[in-house]
């Protein structure tokens, strides 16, 4: 069985690629949608934590951090 060489052009100049003006709008929006949630998610990953801390310090009896990060 012999190998095939692909001699396909790669990068933004090749001939199948869409330009800007035949995208339609709910391929944008889908793009834009896709591109927010994954930021939200690293976002939400990363800031959980801080942000239960940041509310646990700021409440009424102030606990130490301590208190805050034991599991008891």
């Amino acid at each position: 069985m012999a190998s095939r060489i692909s001699l396909k052009a790669k990068g933004k100049n090749s001939k199948g690629s869409k330009g800007k003006e035949d995208r339609t709008i709910s391929e944008s929006v889908k793009e834009w949608s896709t591109w927010a949630l994954r930021k939200a998610k690293v976002i939400t990953h990363y800031g959980f934590i801080p942000l239960v801390i940041i509310v646990g310090m700021n409440s009424d009896p102030k606990p130490q951090i301590s208190q805050l990060l034991s599991p008891v």
